[in-house]
């Protein structure tokens, strides 16, 4: 909502000012077509060189997220937390051995099934079955287990993170591109210069509205777009991250409840939920975590 409002403001106070100033909008509409088609044709061909076909897929659900925010919301923490006390509390009473039918098939398991949402989040269901079936095998030190997970949130991290920076390049690059075409304009302006001064000053003025569209799409829209989805990715991050800290602490000797508890102190404070209300969704467990 408030990134629509922005776009608002942004072309409103923008043109809104040039126009109170004096401005004239038909030059900047005239030219804003063939300059618009050279910025972006450029920078579509250049993001296009640049990137690989994983982030050009990703990039398009990357829109998305600028405009929805994360994707998990407060109650999916409550959910996670509650999902995780139940497989470290059924760890402690039964033995490892007892999770061991519901990280081979969590599609199955009446565990996961009660948390459709994190079901659905491969990396999410993988991280925590790949994890559990470690210790099935008895891989328990805290530490390498730490190490291993680190490394899978890093690499996951890293890969979420290309559209960002894939935008991020291309708003670097659209001041030049609009330079560019802005020197077409000059140009073109120059093969005219028998032309009177009036016709020389509006081909002037349309070649430096390819200078103005570059630099304010850069800084305007895609510069911010790319740092507002980078801000997404890394916030959405913090729910793999929890994932971690329960089940590093659980490994360390702790009650399902103490682990879950370090757990929620990892969870952005937008969306933790209170001690109490975190209580309360753990009275209502299903059977195998008694």
């Amino acid at each position: 909502m408030f990134q629509i409002i922005g776009v608002v403001l942004l072309f409103g106070l923008v043109f809104g000012s040039f126009l109170m100033s004096g401005g004239n909008l038909g030059v900047i509409i005239e030219a804003a077509p063939h300059e618009l088609m050279a910025i972006l044709g450029a920078g579509v061909a250049s993001y296009l060189i640049s990137n690989s076909m994983g982030v050009i897929k990703a990039t398009g659900g990357g829109f998305g997220k600028i405009f929805k925010g994360p994707k998990w919301k407060a109650s999916d923490y409550t959910d996670l937390l509650s999902l995780l006390f139940v497989l470290t509390k059924m760890m402690k009473t039964k033995g490892v051995i007892a999770v061991e039918s519901h990280i081979e098939k969590p599609a199955e398991s009446t565990i996961f099934s009660k948390y459709p949402k994190i079901m659905k989040d491969h990396f999410a269901t993988d991280f925590i079955c790949d994890t559990l079936r470690m210790m099935t095998m008895n891989l328990e030190n805290p530490h390498q287990v730490e190490d291993c997970m680190e490394r899978q949130l890093e690499k996951h991290h890293h890969e979420g993170l290309g559209p960002a920076g894939a935008l991020q390049s291309l708003a670097d690059a659209l001041p030049a591109l609009g330079i560019v075409a802005a020197v077409l304009g000059i140009i073109k302006t120059m093969g005219a210069i028998t032309q009177p001064p009036e016709i020389l000053g509006q081909m002037i003025g349309s070649a430096l509205v390819g200078t103005f569209l570059g630099v304010f799409l850069a800084y305007g829209l895609v510069g911010p777009m790319a740092a507002r989805l980078k801000a997404v990715v890394d916030e959405e991050a913090a729910f793999y991250h929890i994932i971690r800290s329960v089940l590093v602490a659980h490994l360390h000797g702790n009650a399902a409840q103490i682990s879950v508890e370090i757990g929620r102190g990892v969870v952005p404070s937008s969306s933790q939920p209170s001690f109490a209300a975190l209580e309360e969704s753990l009275t209502n467990m299903p059977a195998e975590a008694a």
